[in-house]
């Protein structure tokens, strides 16, 4: 799988940090977006289990993150139930083609080409790699 060199993993955390509309998240809503992606629609409690499986967050930092997502209308909530079940508003490939789009208009003035030289610069460790590229592009080709 393709790699992302640190200094452009820094650049796309420091992005999504200082951005706050539902096009730019942070990194702890990617993560629970992520996570409900993988799970399905979830309770806070399966968020926050989840979660802790990789580090230490309180039930309430979950809790109130979530709400915050709610708010700003990238999670819906239903309300139905004893137990609200939080659920992504848009759809996964959605979400991540809207905040790729938007990386790229600010970071490298709308190049996608700019941004892939950069990813493949020196940082494809074996052939595998490089035979993942050459499909994907490929594929795009027949696309067209």
């Amino acid at each position: 799988m393709l790699r992302i060199n640190s200094y452009l993993w820094v650049q796309i955390m420091n992005f999504m940090k200082q951005n706050t509309d539902t096009e730019s998240l942070t990194k702890s809503e990617v993560e629970i977006l992520r996570i409900l992606w993988e799970l399905g629609p979830a309770t806070v409690r399966m968020v926050n289990d989840e979660i802790n499986k990789s580090r230490d967050v309180k039930y309430t930092s979950t809790l109130k993150l979530m709400q915050i997502m709610l708010e700003k209308g990238i999670l819906k909530r239903d309300d139905s139930q004893m137990k609200h079940v939080y659920s992504p508003v848009e759809e996964e490939q959605k979400t991540k083609k809207s905040l790729l789009s938007n990386f790229i208009n600010n970071f490298y003035g709308g190049s996608a080409s700019k941004l892939v030289m950069q990813l493949t610069g020196k940082e494809i460790s074996d052939k595998k790699e490089l035979d993942e590229i050459k499909q994907i592009l490929k594929n795009l080709e027949e696309e067209k």
